[in-house]
């Protein structure tokens, strides 16, 4: 039980960490506190709370024993802890300073389920079997492996024997001499959707945005709570979701309820790194721009993309089903089938690792793509916060985090992982120095981080349109031009009216520019695979 605001509840308060900015010299800390309820964690509070009372830091995820909570979020909250379990000052002071000697003070690993803190991002290091796969994947003998790199065969060969570490420099270096390689896993984002508590669609377009507003169909909804729904060409790829004002019939005094959310879904994603570009703006800046605005991530995918075929979803599906795979959560589930593609889930919400046959997906829907395989990282609320303040807050690449989270969450073997072995308490260090791992996923973790961050920005276009005409409506406009009926087609198709989806459509399709801010940019999108690698001067050159 715990009193919130002079309310008593039945929560359990749980310590979620410290913040980054709480660390000062100071006796009062800033600490992350979760109102657990029947094994949930239904709320958050920042709190601040006496660092002679607290004592002796709890682990992440254990009850913390707080009695009240009071404050607000405009003035911040502060917590009164229970006095029996009051510590010496000599011991809080300890503790504070052991953290303030810590240079990434905010890095809990909250994602991770470690009780402890660390400055080393995981990462399984290359091994000469990964040399000798990723020689196989190229296609090359080690004279022409040598050559490339401007190296001797006898120090190729010492690598793949073992005989001779392979270092951070030696992969760049190969990198380098195969461009196509260095490009074949990639990361970008695939879902992003944050709430503004205190602005209207229509500020999130003009102010967060930045877009045309008349490039958006305004619509009644009644989806998550919200009356009105704002949509970017009719479709549901850019989206925002808020009240419709209200007018008083009597007073006719008009009531604006504030509070929206923003949806970027996969296609919206990027349709908005147009917007990005026309902006001369990157991920990073639309994020320290949202929390300008008190924005918060309400879901954020990030997407790896295997374009080379380096994992095969047949194998990992024939892993899970013969249990050659570890991860942190119990829960998994496997959907789909050999010739339709099959998906694998690993977690549930708020956190799911996710493989599935992206190549198939979108040949089903008959599109086509150069990524074979997808693992996402799909999370939600809090999780999504805690990577987004990894990435901001401090000086770590979203690729180096992105493969750090894979890697401590989900590993892959080829030999049969033993019951006793899954009742360790060290379990994934004993499986991986026991157990041999699968090649391909040990190699895509540990090769990962070497790979960009990208943005691949593509304009609203209506080749959704034109692939069902073409595949479910023009052999029946074929036998119609062929009787003598192609008059009465004509005719119809140009006095058609369009209605108010097809029109914002045909104007968001028919606009270079779809921002307020470059209507004078001449940007060039007729290639579609021009990309812009985030990591690169603010993610602003293209590649």
């Amino acid at each position: 039980m715990i009193t919130i605001n002079n309310d008593l509840t039945a929560y359990t308060p749980i310590f979620l960490g410290t913040t980054q900015h709480s660390l000062r010299l100071s006796l009062e800390i800033l600490i992350m506190v979760g109102m657990k309820l029947n094994d949930e964690i239904i709320e958050t509070y920042n709190v601040t709370v006496s660092a002679i009372e607290l004592g002796h830091l709890p682990n992440v995820g254990s009850e913390i024993a707080i009695d009240e909570i009071t404050g607000s979020e405009l003035s911040g909250f502060k917590a009164k802890l229970k006095q029996s379990d009051a510590q010496m000052q000599n011991t809080a002071s300890t503790e504070l300073e052991k953290l303030v000697d810590l240079k990434n003070v905010g890095r809990y690993q909250f994602l991770k389920g470690k009780n402890i803190m660390t400055q080393d991002l995981n990462a399984p290091e290359l091994t000469n079997d990964n040399l000798i796969l990723m020689r196989q994947l190229l296609g090359i003998t080690q004279q022409e492996l040598a050559t490339a790199l401007d190296i001797s065969r006898k120090t190729v060969t010492r690598l793949e024997n073992g005989e001779q570490k392979i270092s951070d420099k030696f992969v760049d270096k190969l990198l380098v001499a195969y461009p196509d390689f260095a490009e074949s896993i990639e990361i970008q984002f695939d879902w992003v959707s944050l709430t503004f508590p205190d602005l209207t669609s229509k500020q999130v377009i003009a102010d967060m945005l930045k877009l045309q507003e008349n490039l958006f169909l305004e619509r009644p909804t009644s989806q998550n709570f919200y009356t009105r729904e704002m949509a970017f060409a009719g479709e549901k790829n850019i989206y925002i979701q808020d009240f419709a004002p209200v007018k008083d019939p009597e007073t006719q005094t008009v009531d604006q309820k504030f509070g929206t959310t923003l949806y970027l879904t996969g296609k919206g994603t990027r349709l908005f790194e147009k917007a990005l570009l026309e902006q001369s703006m990157n991920w990073r800046d639309f994020f320290e721009k949202a929390r300008l605005y008190r924005g918060h991530l309400t879901r954020l995918d990030i997407a790896i993309n295997d374009k080379w075929g380096l994992l095969s979803m047949n194998d990992l599906v024939k892993a899970v089903q013969e249990k050659r795979f570890w991860s942190k959560s119990k829960s998994y589930a496997v959907h789909g089938n050999v010739d339709d593609g099959w998906t694998v889930d690993f977690g549930k919400s708020p956190f799911v690792i996710r493989a599935y046959d992206k190549h198939k997906e979108q040949a089903n829907k008959g599109y086509d793509t150069d990524v074979k395989t997808r693992v996402e990282l799909e999370l939600h609320q809090d999780k999504a916060e805690y990577v987004l303040d990894e990435w901001l807050n401090n000086d770590a690449k979203l690729v180096n985090i992105t493969f750090d989270i894979l890697y401590t969450y989900l590993w892959f073997t080829n030999g049969k992982i033993e019951d006793q072995q899954l009742k360790s308490d060290t379990v994934r260090d004993e499986i991986e120095a026991t157990v041999e791992p699968m090649s391909a996923w040990f190699l895509l973790t540990a090769l990962g981080k070497k790979m960009k961050f990208v943005r691949e920005p593509k304009k609203q276009s209506v080749e959704r349109i034109e692939k069902w005409v073409l595949q479910s409506v023009v052999p029946s406009l074929a036998v119609l031009k062929k009787t003598g009926h192609w008059h009465e087609i004509i005719e119809a198709i140009n006095t058609a009216e369009l209605s108010a989806e097809h029109e914002k459509l045909v104007m968001a399709t028919t606009k270079n520019a779809i921002t307020q801010a470059s209507k004078q940019l001449n940007i060039n999108f007729e290639k579609p695979t021009k990309k812009y690698n985030e990591d690169d001067e603010q993610g602003k050159g293209a590649r």
